[in-house]
Formats: C-alpha cells, sequence, structure tokens
C-alpha cells in the first residue's frame, strides 16, 4: 500500500496538484480541532465544519481524548495557541467510536498473538507505564468530552481568554451537538454551585 501511495505522490507532484491547497503555517480562523482519528471523519470533519485547508490546526487522536494534561495532544494545543496564533479550540468526537469501550486487556490478548511477549509487557507496566490506563477508552462520550474540555479549560499554560468548547459529531450526517460543559467541573457533582 505504501509504494502505490508513493507511487500516487509522484503523479500528484508532477501534475501540481498541490497548488489548490497551498497556504501558510498560520489557522485563517485562529481554530484548533481535537477530533478522532476515525477514518469517516477524514472529510466529513472539515466539511460539517466549513473548513477549507489553512483554516484550522486539527489534532487527532484515537477518541479525542487528553489523556493526561502533558500528553501529545495538550502540547500541540500549547503550540498552536503560542506559537500560531489560536484563539478557539473546539473538542470534537463523534458517534459510534471505537475508542468508547475499549481497554487494555483486549489489546493485550492482540499483542500476545502478534507476537509482543507478556514479558515486556510486564516490564513496561514495572517500569511504572500504566497500560491500563493508557490503552483506556471511554464508556460515555459526552462525558469524554466533558473531561477532556476540563482538561484543557484547567491547563496552567492555557491562556485565560481561549475559547474551549466541547461537541459530537454524527459519523452519518455530520451533524454537531454541543456538549455543555460547566466553567468548574464541580458544578457537574454540585449542580447548585
Amino acid at each position: 500500500m505504501i509504494d502505490s501511495v508513493l507511487e500516487f505522490n509522484k503523479q500528484f507532484v508532477e501534475q501540481q496538484g498541490y497548488l489548490p491547497y497551498q497556504t501558510d503555517k498560520y489557522p485563517d480562523k485562529r481554530l484548533a480541532v481535537l477530533a478522532c482519528m476515525d477514518t469517516r471523519l477524514t472529510h466529513l470533519l472539515p466539511a460539517a465544519l466549513g473548513l477549507r485547508n489553512g483554516d484550522a490546526k486539527i489534532i487527532k487522536n484515537a477518541g479525542a481524548l487528553i489523556l493526561d494534561p502533558y500528553d501529545s495532544a495538550m502540547r500541540s494545543l500549547i503550540v498552536a495557541i503560542y506559537e500560531l496564533g489560536v484563539e478557539e479550540i473546539m473538542v470534537v468526537a463523534h458517534t459510534e467510536c471505537g475508542a468508547c469501550h475499549m481497554n487494555f486487556d483486549h489489546f493485550r490478548h492482540q499483542m500476545l498473538e502478534r507476537g509482543v511477549t507478556g514479558q515486556t509487557l510486564d516490564t513496561i507496566i514495572h517500569s511504572g507505564i500504566d497500560l491500563h490506563h493508557w490503552l483506556e477508552g471511554f464508556h460515555d462520550t459526552t462525558d469524554s468530552v466533558r473531561q477532556t474540555v476540563d482538561v484543557i479549560r484547567r491547563h496552567p499554560l492555557l491562556p485565560r481568554d481561549v475559547a474551549v468548547r466541547g461537541f459530537i459529531i454524527d459519523t452519518h450526517t455530520g451533524a454537531l451537538t454541543e456538549v455543555g460543559v460547566p466553567q468548574n467541573m464541580e458544578e457537574i457533582e454540585n449542580p447548585e454551585l
């Protein structure tokens, strides 16, 4: 498959297929989108958001999650803000996500079948890496979006004037549903606050 991709790329360059995509590194809409890497969103997400090449920084990972305040997705958002002028962030999860109900026990079985040894897994776990947390998905998409938005909003390096909002996109229609996220996640546990 990679060889056929390379052959296509050679023709793409020779035919100057890149011309309609030329832009600079700064997002025209000053927007960053943290989205799931699901293949159904490759074209649907930018089309449903009305984004063209150069409009936004799109950061993708499994589940549109920030597992840790200092993981690579959060690092990318911080760089997008300070280096590239991003002023707003959208977290966009989606319906029917494969990361929903994902867990290490499932992956462990597959890893062992494909040649990763139990000793290797034990060494990683005993070195302090929590593979259960690292490969855990989520069980509720709305709650996952709330948690990710909250991690971003609470980040000590995030300027307070950056807007952060969460959404779920329908993988069939592209319809966006905003996930109401209180400014303070404690409001979820204590709605009277």
